[in-house]
């Protein structure tokens, strides 16, 4: 149950809200203490073409806070740990270059500096009384997407008639966090509903991709995928129930893991039908490394929180590195048999499969999938079991307008509808035998190839194409199959767009008339020098073998394959 919230209706018209929240940002960005070489709001040419965020980032700031902010998360805990950095300079690089993030992609609902900075030197004097570290995060800046609840400060979730809406408490996940020593410094955007593969709201308008201001960041923990990307965040907390963690890491060339859902804690965040678990929605780790995403999950899980959210799983987190000698069984996927993926990412598939093939005990074996429509059915069914009601009743609370994927999620989707209990219950064994059916699949890749085993893992695209240009992004299963499974999966960086190699064949079979509308949005010259992602998934309650498998390939295939950022 989330915590109680004190709410007021907006009683001024959802223009006036919208300004409010976004002074009420831009003063919280005014309160950092300038470090800039120039203004922070200038927009940077390198003969006369456009330089991503992460160049025009290093371009803006002094030496010490680029050193600072781009630090591997991991080496950043260490230099903490040992006093080798400060966490006051550690601070306030990481609340300027979130300034500047701000000013590049939108990606901030407010910024924390005078919070962040009383904890900073709180653990600085710690470190020097006690001469150790407070915990295993001592020091290391957390961002955190805004509908997990922070005591005191707005709790909206991409609401207009939410602005008011304040947290009682902080989110069980976060309070982990803190007591291992973190600092938070951010908080990032997320869209009206929060289901969108999308980042955008009457609130605070788009974010946009640190590569390309013409396609989205993803969403909806898009906030958190475009201020990562441009390294004004190391580590941040998202959520995801369709794509919305693995979307934005893939669109904006970061990493980010979905855990089985009841591992992580997720009391205290903010939604529309809080309690509605037919798809549960999980909250889990977006960084700029897959160690990132280990050294979260260890921290989290190390606290037993199970021992005061009971829903939670008792599960202790119990990681493996894999072994060289140990053998693996990975298998492809190459296409949900519903919607090809555009060139770029076949291309990823290709080269990484080509490199796994090289290793030794690695074995590698094609997956076919399984009714991947019908799982969209079946999933698409389960989000809105009221028919959308509830977010329709908030939008219309406040006055303000459809954002463009909210309609088309809620009004165009032919499978959102209310359920009477009886359709309830029609859907939700619908899911349970497909989980049956699924498991079989997986189960039969032992007949497949060498060994006489099901694979370890499945390697698959992340999404059909690379981050799509704004509006576009309606085609979800290809994460959203992951959470209807409850399996876990991690997206990780492989290369970027090459619109030379990337080009759109002379003719496109279409697998389906969704196949053949999708491939209307590719052209190579749009999406040049974006990233390339893929996405590893385990089965469920596996998550610490995919994190191992991912670790382990990365250093053995030298993964990515092209430097991020």
């Amino acid at each position: 149950m989330a915590p109680s919230s004190r709410r007021q209706k907006p009683s001024t018209t959802w223009q006036q809200i919208a300004q409010e929240a976004q002074d009420h940002r831009d003063n919280t960005m005014a309160q950092v203490q300038a470090a800039f070489s120039t203004p922070p709001d200038i927009q940077l040419e390198m003969d006369g073409v456009q330089i991503t965020a992460v160049e025009q980032a290093r371009a803006l700031l002094h030496a010490q806070d680029v050193h600072i902010t781009e630090m591997l998360p991991e080496d950043l805990i260490t230099a903490l740990g040992t006093g080798q950095v400060s966490a006051t300079d550690v601070a306030n690089a990481y609340l300027r270059r979130a300034v500047v993030a701000q000013k590049l992609t939108n990606c901030i609902t407010e910024l924390l500096p005078s919070r962040a900075l009383a904890r900073a030197k709180y653990l600085d004097e710690y470190m020097l009384k006690n001469k150790k570290p407070l915990g295993p995060l001592h020091g290391l800046p957390i961002s955190v997407k805004e509908m997990i609840g922070m005591k005191d400060l707005g709790l909206n979730a991409g609401y207009v008639a939410w602005w008011r809406k304040t947290a009682s408490e902080d989110a069980h996940v976060l309070r982990i966090l803190w007591d291992a020593g973190a600092v938070f410094y951010a908080r990032t955007t997320q869209p009206q509903s929060m289901m969108h593969l999308e980042t955008d709201s009457n609130l605070y308008g788009v974010t946009v991709n640190p590569y390309n201001q013409a396609v989205t960041a993803g969403g909806s923990s898009g906030g958190e995928g475009a201020l990562i990307a441009v390294r004004g965040s190391a580590l941040g907390v998202g959520t995801d129930i369709g794509g919305s963690i693995r979307n934005p890491a893939a669109n904006c060339g970061i990493y980010g893991f979905k855990p089985t859902a009841f591992r992580i804690p997720t009391d205290g965040w903010s939604s529309t039908m809080a309690g509605a678990d037919a798809i549960p929605a999980v909250v889990g780790p977006l960084s700029t490394t897959i160690e990132g995403i280990e050294i979260f999950m260890r921290t989290v899980l190390a606290s037993k929180p199970w021992l005061s959210e009971p829903a939670l799983i008792p599960m202790p987190w119990d990681y493996t590195p894999i072994r060289p000698e140990q053998s693996l069984k990975i298998g492809i996927m190459w296409h949900d048999n519903v919607v090809t993926p555009h060139p770029p990412v076949t291309r990823a598939l290709h080269e990484v499969v080509s490199r796994l093939k090289t290793l030794q005990n690695v074995e590698v074996v094609d997956f076919e999938p399984y009714l991947h429509d019908e799982a969209w059915a079946i999933v698409s069914s389960l989000y809105f079991t009221d028919g959308g009601a509830e977010d329709a009743a908030t939008i219309a609370e406040s006055g303000e307008p459809w954002r463009p994927l909210t309609k088309w999620m809620l009004k165009e989707n032919p499978c959102v509808k209310k359920l009477s209990p009886k359709m309830l219950y029609y859907w939700q064994e619908e899911r349970e035998a497909y989980r049956k059916e699924y498991a079989k699949i997986w189960n039969d890749t032992a007949t497949s190839g060498q060994g006489q085993r099901p694979i370890d893992v499945l390697l698959c695209p992340a999404g059909p194409s690379v981050a799509p240009t704004h509006n576009t992004s309606k085609y979800w299963a290809y994460t959203s199959q992951w959470n209807l499974l409850d399996y876990p999966a991690v997206v990780f960086p492989v290369t970027k767009v090459n619109s030379e190699v990337d080009r759109t064949p002379h003719k496109h079979q279409a697998l389906t008339d969704i196949d053949k509308d999708h491939w209307e949005l590719y052209d190579a010259s749009t999406f040049s020098g974006l990233p390339v992602s893929l996405q590893l998934v385990g089965r469920r309650f596996e998550d610490e073998k995919v994190i191992a498998v991912l670790q382990y390939i990365t250093q053995r295939i030298s993964l990515p394959f092209v430097g991020f950022p």
